[in-house]
């Protein structure tokens, strides 16, 4: 096996140009696992995880650029201003396992446990590819992931970044498994208010081939809390049997199955569990911040 080591982005771009077959490596904590156990043997290597180019993160036009390159030991320490990307960040593996991964493996890999993707779904993030010749495209998160473990991605592409626009409002990540550390996902939730647009939004992951929007119970709570005059007024209750209602329409929305980690029953109701909680979380934190 060859391990390719470019020096710059543009040098990446050559080399996997002339080399398709070669898979890139950053972090590796998803690779090596296949490596170690023989279930990928690729011809060659591309070491990307030293592209300064795929290291940085920054704000431009109210949109947030995240490198497919940072780690979410970065994103813990430095990127706070996104509540739901940090939670989801800290509940990815062990110190080490976010010491060396990034959400560019993660939508490499394009597992429906990934947890940051259900972060990039609640953003409608964009996820931006480039090839060799400084050609770039730009995927909405739902096009880039076709399937589990499967994306959009051209043999002689590499992920740049994601992009997203910074939403003014409260959200959290949470997910359900079988302990409280170091655990693939059995169900997972983002959910965001998006004060300006007065919508919430909901996305899923580990209960469907992909990641999944909510979209009857974004619209369900979106009009839950303007019947409730709660957009307008933070301390305004959402009445519970609404609340109730929301993580119905949530559980409808996902697609689970059975196996090894979990029944597709338990899965349905382990989304009632976070949406009902999600929302209640979020309600709080406006009441809290309208105080």
């Amino acid at each position: 096996m060859r391990v390719l080591l470019p020096r710059t982005l543009d040098e990446a771009l050559e080399m996997k140009a002339a080399a398709p077959e070669a898979v890139p490596i950053a972090g590796g904590t998803d690779l090596m696992v296949l490596l170690n156990f023989d279930r990928l043997r690729p011809p060659a290597l591309l070491d990307i995880s030293r592209l300064p180019e795929l290291r940085t993160w920054r704000m431009e036009d109210g949109h947030l650029f995240l490198g497919a390159g940072v780690t979410y030991t970065r994103i813990i320490h430095e990127l706070d201003a996104i509540p739901p990307l940090v939670q989801a960040s800290r509940s990815v593996g062990s110190p080490q396992i976010r010491n060396r991964g990034t959400v560019g493996g993660n939508l490499a890999t394009a597992s429906p446990a990934g947890d940051a993707l259900p972060v990039l779904a609640a953003h409608d993030a964009d996820v931006i590819v480039g090839r060799a010749g400084g050609t770039t495209r730009t995927l909405r998160w739902s096009d880039f992931l076709t399937g589990p473990k499967r994306t959009a991605l051209a043999p002689d592409e590499l992920i740049l970044g994601m992009r997203w626009r910074r939403l003014r409002g409260t959200g959290s990540f949470s997910k359900i498994g079988t302990r409280n550390a170091m655990v693939i996902a059995i169900a997972s939730m983002c959910l965001i208010l998006d004060e300006d647009g007065r919508t919430v939004r909901v996305a899923l992951g580990s209960v469907g081939p992909t990641i999944l929007r909510a979209p009857e119970a974004e619209r369900f709570a979106a009009q839950a809390l303007a019947d409730a005059g709660a957009w307008a007024d933070r301390q305004a209750p959402l009445p519970a049997a609404a609340v109730s209602e929301f993580a119905e329409h949530v559980a409808a929305a996902a697609r689970p199955i059975d196996d090894v980690r979990g029944t597709a029953a338990y899965r349905r109701h382990a989304c009632r569990v976070l949406a009902a909680r999600a929302l209640a979380w979020a309600l709080e934190d406006r009441r809290l911040a309208a105080a």
